[in-house]
């Protein structure tokens, strides 16, 4: 045995070494964490494929064990102890788990999720039962039920009782809408799952001790309900009849039962006949409940068991040991002593003296089959003399020692063979060669193209079972070719490969004899029924019930539909699992046709539901579905039909012995019309090879089909979505507008409220501001008096400025007019001087005429500096007068009167000018005559010369010529320029005229200068006045809204 610890793994293998064929216990699990301490496992659950199982321990760590992949994993840690452990039916990869805080949790396994949490119990939940559906959920606790959707996880019904009567279980029944209640007063009533409606009560027991039920266990087809409690009884109810039909007392060693299971069976239609008790000695016992037989057991009293679960596929079981570990265990192991061969009966002895005679062949018989007790005499045991073998006896002798007669003997005297040793039986009695060559060459060839579809004609539950039928079918159509076009041979091979689904070569040799030896002439009229082996049984039922065939002849049902049904599925349809058994066990003991005489016998044994109809549909359904019938009656009655059949219509007279398969090699199968077979193979590979092209196209198809589908699905998604988000905005729109719409009148009623308190404020305030305001208005008139003070005094300086600056341009013009007159009185001295000057020089030598040229000329230099002295003299004269104007720009307005005064002055001062303009031009245009005269006079003088003097005379002629030329282009200046611009004038050789127009400029430049500083000045007291206006109309506007504000 084979011990895995799971520790602090969170995956890995379940066993390392693949446990061997024959071992009860496949691995036991344990969990230890650290310090070698033991985590207990409490609760198993198994899903519904039967290959995987949950276990929890008292941490809170879920594990998932995964039989047939040999792998577990941690899927969950809730932190606490669960209570409960169910799979999700609907959901494979969900499961619920009950916790000691009294919810129930749902996680996902594969994404390790909380799918959802579910909360109403007020105590701890001890089981979970899942509808077949698996849409809905039942808990129950000691106090209470409730009803759970799996859809929604909502709680949609909840059972409430009385606190005396406590509630043992609640439970969903299999293949139904029925909820079975089970409380502490061994009362129980079923429910219907949509209305809660009290279907039926089951009656309590009223003799007898009273058990106390504590364990419920009920068969997959719902039928039967096995319940016990505190006592070794145990009550078989049912649930069809609501009677109690059997009461089961176990071993002494069970006082009281834990745990009830059902153990499934694949070929038993969900009537489970095997029922695991669970009893407080930790052992846990599987007995039949029709022959009360204890079958087997699991566990001990060092190992003692405290939960089970059984899996839905019967294969496994996982029981919790009081350690706290898993064990594993595997029915078929459990079960294989029930198939061993019995021990043999002869001995052979060996050693002897070819002289000892048969009377030393003496040996005891201990037989471990069960017999009944053989009568003898006296105290000696009873001995067996070996004798030797005949010819019957030597037909009688089967493989592995057995001999038939004695079998069939063994047979009539118990109605079947032993469950453990039919299989050997079976063997024996059909002489399997077992040619594993011969097999593995047709399963080698793979699966038969006839049967690569198998699954969708017929769907099996079972991968493992689909690909056994699949291989025997294909194992059947390599060997003979009818096989592959025979429609009916998976329900006629599928009861032998459901048998023997470990062992594919037995099954395919059990089928290929049967067909050989009691399938005679069935294909003779391929691919229409055996006609006649079918008229072979309407002989004999028109032989012995003459009545039930007219019966059948007048509702125009043939042997097609009352025989061939039976035939084609070797009555799998219309027994159970046991039934059929028993039938097969005398089937093969006996001759071929006695599988025609079975046919017979149901249907005789059938007469009277059959007389009673009369519709083809139901003569249909009764062949093809199970039946109340007796099968030892029925068995006798086709005993008793082989045995009264007269020989000429007797099948035995038309089938053949029996003939087992040759070793080595299989034989050859050709019992069938070959061209039928061939031209049907043809056209299947044709029909094969039109479906390919056919599935091809229609894939084509379908994916256009699925790019239409999505299209239109993506383009009604997009128009559903434009329509959701259309209503949605319109939604928000509106609950927008609602919205502002209460905000506008919180709004409102704020403002109201804002409102009163501010005019409460004002009111508060009104009478400071007023205070302040007259306090404002108080100060502002006292700055505006000292203001006005301030303005009058400043108006008085600047009058006495404006008075002195006149006083002073008064002056300034008496000095320019004294300064004139100086002026015009040295021009006329200088004019005198120079007319002497020239006078004197006509009469000098030309030495003393250059000389005097040359002092002539440093006395025009002269002048002209005094010129520029005078200039500048009236440049800072103009400075002054520029200063005098800036002082004169900041006079108010109001001295407009003062400034006409000057306007006038100014105008008498131009008229002055003028006059002086006018004399300086006059005496300029008498020199100019004076010169030019003169120039004339010194012409005629040098003209006068004699000619030795000449060059003398051109050297003396070139000075007067340089005059000469400087007064022609002076002149036209000179000249010109006073016309042009009266206030402009340019004199050669005078200073006079010079100082003048010097003197002229700066008075134009002075005054205009007066005139912008006067600008300027009025300027800035209009922007002055302006400042204050504002200032004051902006205090008034301050104090009048502080008025109004309070």
């Amino acid at each position: 045995m084979e011990v895995t610890d799971v520790g602090n793994k969170e995956e890995g293998k379940l066993w390392h070494r693949k446990p061997a064929p024959g071992k009860g216990v496949l691995v036991t699990v344990v969990h230890t964490a650290h310090q070698a301490k033991t985590v207990r496992f409490l609760h198993v659950a198994f899903d519904t494929t039967g290959d995987s199982f949950l276990a929890g321990d008292h941490h809170g760590n879920i594990y998932v064990f995964d039989i047939s992949r040999n792998r577990f994993r941690l899927v969950q840690k809730t932190g606490q102890a669960c209570t409960a452990l169910a799979f999700s039916l609907r959901r494979s990869t969900e499961f619920l788990v009950a916790l000691v805080d009294y919810t129930i949790k749902c996680f996902d396994v594969d994404t390790k999720q909380l799918v959802s949490w579910m909360r109403g119990h007020e105590g701890a939940v001890s089981s979970i039962s899942i509808h077949s559906s698996g849409r809905y959920a039942v808990t129950t606790s000691s106090d209470t039920a409730q009803l759970w959707d799996l859809d929604t996880f909502q709680r949609k019904r909840k059972l409430n009782i009385r606190q005396s009567v406590g509630i043992q279980r609640v439970f969903f029944l299999p293949l139904s809408n029925t909820i079975l209640s089970c409380f502490s007063d061994d009362s129980i009533f079923a429910w219907d799952c949509d209305t809660l409606y009290c279907k039926y009560q089951l009656p309590v027991p009223d003799c007898g001790p009273r058990i106390s039920y504590k364990a419920f266990a009920v068969t997959r087809d719902g039928k039967n309900l096995a319940a016990g409690g505190r006592s070794n009884l145990l009550h078989l109810w049912c649930l069809d009849s609501k009677q109690l039909v059997r009461v089961i007392q176990m071993p002494m060693q069970v006082r009281t039962v834990r745990q009830l299971e059902f153990l499934p069976d694949s070929f038993d239609g969900g009537a489970s006949q095997t029922l695991g008790v669970l009893s407080q000695d930790g052992v846990m016992r599987f007995i039949n409940i029709h022959t009360c037989k204890l079958l087997f057991h699991i566990g001990s009293h060092d190992n003692a068991i405290i939960a089970v679960a059984i899996g839905p596929s019967g294969r496994h079981v996982v029981a919790i040991l009081d350690n706290g570990s898993i064990s594993v265990y595997s029915v078929q192991s459990l079960t294989q002593e029930l198939n061993k061969p019995p021990p043999s009966q002869v001995a052979v002895v060996s050693g002897g003296a070819a002289s000892q005679g048969l009377s030393n062949l003496k040996v005891k018989v201990k037989s471990e089959v069960v017999q009944r007790p053989g009568k003898y005499s006296g105290g000696q045991p009873k001995v067996k003399i070996l004798v030797p073998l005949t010819a019957e006896d030597k037909e009688n002798e089967l493989p592995a020692g057995l001999n038939k007669k004695r079998l069939v003997a063994l047979l009539k005297a118990f109605g079947e063979y032993p469950s453990k040793y039919r299989m050997f039986v079976w063997r024996s009695l059909l002489c399997l060669p077992e040619n594993h060559a011969a097999y593995s060459s047709l399963t080698d060839k793979g699966l038969h193209s006839a049967f690569l579809t198998l699954q969708d004609r017929y769907p099996i539950k079972s991968a493992k079972l689909q690909r056994g039928l699949q291989r025997v079918l294909s194992a059947l159509a390599y060997w003979a070719a009818i096989f592959g076009e025979t429609e009916y041979l998976p329900l006629f091979a599928f009861p032998f490969v459901k048998l023997f689904q470990n062992n594919p070569l037995l099954c395919f040799e059990v089928v290929a004899t049967i067909i050989v030896n009691w399938c005679q002439h069935w294909f003779e009229y391929f691919p229409n029924p055996p006609l006649n082996i079918l008229s072979m049984t309407e002989n004999i039922i028109a032989h012995h019930d003459q009545e039930l065939l007219q019966h059948l002849v007048d509702c125009g049902i043939t042997s097609q539909v009352y025989v061939w049904p039976l035939l084609e599925t070797l009555f799998s349809e219309v027994l159970t699992r046991d039934e059929w058994l028993h039938l097969f066990d005398n089937i093969f003991s006996n001759h071929p046709s006695f599988l025609l005489m079975a046919c017979v016998s149901y249907v005789i044994c059938c007469r009277e539901p059959l007389l009673l109809c009369s519709q083809k549909q139901d003569f249909e359904y009764f062949f093809h579905h199970r039946n109340n019938l007796d099968v030892g009656a029925m068995i006798k009655e086709a005993y008793r039909l082989m045995n009264r059949t007269p020989a000429d219509i007797h099948p035995r007279t038309m089938l053949s012995d029996f003939t087992p398969l040759t070793r080595g090699q299989y034989p050859v199968f050709n019992h069938y019309p070959e061209f039928i077979v061939e031209y049907q193979s043809r056209e299947r590979e044709k029909i094969r090879l039109q479906e390919l092209e056919y599935l091809r196209e229609r894939q084509e198809v379908s994916a256009l089909r699925a790019k239409f589908v999505q299209r239109r699905a993506e383009e009604e998604a997009y128009y559903a979505q434009q329509e959701l988000l259309q209503k949605t905005e319109e939604q928000r729109r509106n609950t927008l507008a609602l919205e502002e719409e209460k905000l506008t009148q919180q709004r409102k009623k704020l403002a109201a409220m804002k409102r009163e308190l501010r005019v409460k404020e004002l009111q508060l305030l009104d009478a400071s501001r007023r205070r302040f305001l007259k306090h404002q208005q108080d100060l502002q008139a006292s700055q505006i008096q000292r203001l006005d003070q301030e303005i009058g005094r400043k108006m008085e300086l600047r009058e006495q400025e404006t008075d002195a600056a006149v006083q002073d341009l008064e002056v300034r013009q008496m000095e320019l007019e004294a300064q004139r007159r100086r002026l015009e009185q040295h021009l006329l001295e200088k004019q005198s001087c120079m007319g002497h000057t020239l006078e004197e020089e006509l009469g000098l030598r030309m030495r003393e005429a250059e000389r005097e040229m040359e002092s002539h000329t440093s006395t025009n230099m002269q002048a002209l500096e005094e010129s520029l002295a005078q200039a500048c003299q009236l440049d800072l004269e103009l400075d002054w007068q520029r200063v005098v104007a800036e002082r004169l720009l900041q006079i108010d307005g109001e001295h407009e009167r003062k400034r006409e005064e000057l306007a006038k002055l100014q105008t008498r001062t131009l008229a002055e000018e003028q006059r002086l303009e006018d004399t300086l031009r006059d005496v300029a245009g008498r020199k100019w005559d004076e010169v030019m005269s003169t120039r004339a006079q010194l012409q005629e003088l040098q003209q006068a010369r004699p000619p030795a003097d000449t060059n003398r005379q051109n050297h003396v002629t070139a000075a007067p010529v340089g005059i000469t030329a400087s007064g022609p282009a002076v002149k036209p200046n000179s000249a010109t320029t006073p016309r042009r611009d009266r206030t402009t004038m340019v004199c050669l050789n005078s200073s006079s005229p010079t100082e003048s127009t010097s003197t002229n400029f700066s008075l134009d430049r002075g005054r205009a200068q007066l005139d912008s500083s006067e600008r300027q000045l009025l300027k800035d007291i209009r922007e002055l006045r302006q400042r204050l206006a504002a200032r004051v109309r902006g205090e008034s506007s301050a104090s009048s809204m502080s008025v109004h504000l309070q």
